[in-house]
């Protein structure tokens, strides 16, 4: 059975942290889509670690950790982990798996997306300019390098066609940056490349479930990064939502068991794009600041707002979650008032639904106001020691998405998660 962990929001639900706190359930923990523009923030002996492509199993011994066929691949940041988990005694090369089918970031793709981003001026989407979206753009063109090309015998001549092709492009655009050095480290990092384990990926994991193994599929971004089903065009450029765990591995849908959400207690994005809770007044830099809301791959401050139902269920809906974890609860200790979003006036309408295209549509988000707990929940070790403000807070929401917030996570620690005690 695949059990998902998937981010219900704009990404940066701390996702990664609750990856390694289910980890030790499964034998087997894969990423399937995305890129290095995900950061998952990890604490390790009090280290604090991110990792942007390796899945957040790989602290824990024993444990598959697979790279599927839906990522897009940058060699040169794998390689930088890889060192980076390596010198704190991990063995990539015994416990890390890359699928074969998985695609590759080049040097050129780089360039691509920051000459793209640069030419739209105060249109720009809030690319992280690692190259992804072009990266899947050659991916549905059917031009793109797999990891299985890299044990090609002309595998340099295959990247000279798509350099070249790519070339052209950048004919398009006003761009002049010298990308050798990037071309050297790429080269550099084929080579540690082939070194790790290849597989052919459907393979390899639908043997893993044959063999009765438990197999945790980690998502990165959020739902409503999503291409589809996101805020578009200000989306990511795969699918976030659980349907791409069957795409992104070579899984079939009735391998699903539980769809685990991530939300944290309040809501945040990075880049640009709508976000009908922005807060641009004092409460939200309080947020920013107590919640230290800083892009975990591009440093870049988050914009911070109060939790949206709306979207939460939209993406709890076409998820399927069966469960949430709360993440950064205690973030709202020192707020005497709290808001959540219930519904949205849209073009002068009251409704509960996500609408088409958000980014052209005129939404005002109607609130419902919740009492603070004002006291400091990072020192609760059960929910029974939560405060009945935040039960009430909980239950709400719980009423509002008819899912259950099942665990809270209530400090950046790996054991501070409240969960149900069986």
């Amino acid at each position: 059975m695949v059990d998902v962990i998937l981010g219900l929001q704009w990404g940066d639900e701390g996702k990664g942290k609750i990856v390694d706190f289910f980890a030790p359930r499964y034998e087997v923990i894969a990423r399937f889509q995305g890129g290095p523009n995900a950061g998952h923030t990890l604490y390790v002996n009090g280290e604090k670690v991110v990792l942007h492509q390796i899945p957040s199993g790989i602290f824990h011994k024993g444990i598959i950790n697979l790279i599927g066929n839906g990522v897009v691949l940058d060699p040169v940041t794998l390689k930088k982990e890889c060192e980076k988990v390596a010198g704190m005694g991990v063995d990539v090369k015994t416990n890390l798996f890359i699928a074969n089918r998985t695609n590759i970031i080049v040097p050129t793709h780089r360039a691509l997306d920051k000459a793209a981003e640069l030419a739209k001026g105060d249109e720009k989407i809030g690319s992280t300019l690692k190259g992804i979206g072009p990266a899947y753009m050659d991916k549905t063109g059917r031009n793109a390098l797999r990891v299985g090309d890299l044990l090609r015998s002309d595998f340099e001549e295959a990247y000279g066609k798509l350099r070249n092709k790519h070339l052209q492009l950048l004919g398009n655009y006003d761009f002049s940056e010298d990308i050798s050095q990037w071309e050297a480290e790429f080269f550099e990092a084929v080579a540690f490349l082939k070194e790790l384990n290849i597989v052919n990926g459907e393979y390899f994991i639908n043997q893993q479930l044959q063999e009765g193994k438990r197999v945790l599929a980690e998502g990165a971004q959020g739902s409503m990064l999503d291409v589809d089903f996101g805020t578009f065009p200000f989306v990511t450029s795969s699918n976030t939502i659980s349907a791409g765990v069957c795409t992104g591995l070579g899984i079939s849908p009735k391998q699903i068991g539980e769809i685990i959400g991530v939300t944290k207690a309040y809501c945040t994005r990075v880049g640009s794009g709508p976000f009908p809770t922005e807060l641009f007044d004092s409460t939200g830099d309080e947020l920013r600041k107590i919640g230290h809301e800083f892009g975990a791959t591009t440093g870049r401050p988050r914009r911070c707002g109060w939790m949206d139902l709306v979207a939460l269920r939209f993406a709890c809906m076409i998820n399927g979650v069966t469960q949430i974890v709360m993440t950064k609860a205690d973030v709202l200790d020192s707020f005497k008032e709290l808001q959540v979003c219930t519904s949205y006036l849209h073009n002068g309408t009251e409704t509960q639904e996500v609408p088409y295209q958000m980014s052209q549509a005129d939404l005002v988000p109607v609130y419902q106001r919740f009492s603070g707990w004002s006291r400091p929940v990072a020192t609760c070790t059960s929910l029974d020691e939560l405060p009945a403000e935040m039960n009430t807070y909980l239950a709400f929401i719980h009423q509002y998405l008819g899912v259950e917030v099942r665990y809270v996570s209530n400090g950046p620690g790996r054991d501070q998660i409240l969960y149900p005690q069986l």
